[in-house]
């Protein structure tokens, strides 16, 4: 079955640096579109960024355009998100997503904080 399994999150100062990664199985990872999404509380789940199979096209959400980057190893089928310039308005739980059939990770918190 399809699984996705995120880590990495954790609780960094303003203006850290966190490495988020998400581990996938159960599908031909390679043929498939990812995604990051974010929740903060009380709010609704956001487009952070997505990846295209090969890896060449990615897209942002222009919050976080600049200081996030996307990435992807087909060989060990893995997405990463490194954020760099942390805001606090970066403080959500984080989920990852394979995107047609839609599923999704159980997701990984990170708190942006001094």
């Amino acid at each position: 079955q399809v699984r996705l399994v995120e880590s990495g999150g954790g609780l960094v100062q303003p203006g850290g640096s966190l490495r988020l990664s998400c581990a996938a199985s159960g599908f031909t990872f390679s043929s498939y579109f990812m995604s990051w999404y974010r929740q903060a509380p009380g709010k609704e789940r956001e487009f952070v960024a997505r990846i295209a199979p090969s890896g060449t096209n990615t897209n942002y959400a222009d919050s976080v355009k600049g200081r996030f980057t996307i990435s992807r190893n087909n060989a060990n089928s893995t997405v990463s998100l490194q954020m760099n310039s942390l805001k606090p308005d970066d403080t959500a739980a984080y989920y990852c997503k394979r995107n047609g059939v839609a599923y999704w990770g159980q997701g990984t918190q990170v708190t942006v904080s001094s």
